[in-house]
């Protein structure tokens, strides 16, 4: 497993966003929440970043166990669901390695799982709390100009925000929180958003992809 992961840290690094072909995947957990909520989401997210960035990402998109080595075969990994999360701690110790070796996870809380992954992280960084992404953050400066995430459902009528678990001056983890980012990457026959808002949330996924493949370059 280390091995493997030492393997996928140097790939990581050394690959370019428009060169070669990728394939990103979803994060599939226990405790009963729906991680399978958006499948259609990576595979648009995927087919916009094709069309407008001239990349070759893999419109297929996995499902990865927490606990699997398979999750160092993907340099993005996706996380949603509306409830409750639990990683083992063995899982939790595998989904830290694939963090700290060079993957990139991201969280967006579809509408329910808030408080359980809040928890379950501390589990992953026990020493490493998350914070709060200022506007200036280049994660918003990608392709897409942002100021800091934007709305695509209500929920609790809050503002959007967007976290960071940060290793060794690496963004590792963003959670995304308010904004429902992956449910306007859907079809939109599936929540009925306005073009408006897919496009918004689409350009957002793409900066973030870019951000996570780049290493946080623009």
């Amino acid at each position: 497993m280390k091995a493997l992961v030492i393997i996928t840290a140097l790939f990581f690094t050394s690959i370019s966003f428009t060169q070669g072909s990728y394939q990103i995947a979803f994060l599939k957990y226990s405790g009963g929440g729906d991680y399978y909520a958006n499948p259609t989401a990576l595979p648009n997210l995927a087919q916009f970043c094709n069309t407008n960035l001239g990349t070759t990402i893999s419109k297929e998109a996995p499902y990865v166990d927490v606990g699997s080595p398979e999750l160092s075969l993907y340099p993005f990994i996706h996380m949603t669901g509306h409830g409750n999360v639990v990683f083992s701690l063995s899982e939790a110790e595998n989904l830290r390695n694939y963090l700290v070796g060079g993957g990139f996870l991201h969280i967006d809380d579809n509408y329910g799982m808030d408080k359980f992954i809040r928890e379950e992280l501390k589990k992953v960084f026990p020493n490493n709390s998350m914070v709060e992404l200022p506007f200036s953050h280049p994660i918003f400066h990608q392709k897409y100009d942002f100021n800091g995430l934007p709305k695509i459902h209500e929920h609790d009528g809050k503002r959007p925000q967007a976290f960071g678990i940060i290793i060794e001056g690496r963004l590792v983890c963003l959670y995304t929180v308010e904004t429902d980012l992956s449910d306007g990457w859907e079809d939109q026959a599936v929540h009925n958003d306005s073009e408006e808002k897919r496009k918004q949330a689409l350009q957002m996924g793409a900066n973030i992809l870019m951000y996570a493949f780049l290493g946080g370059s623009k």
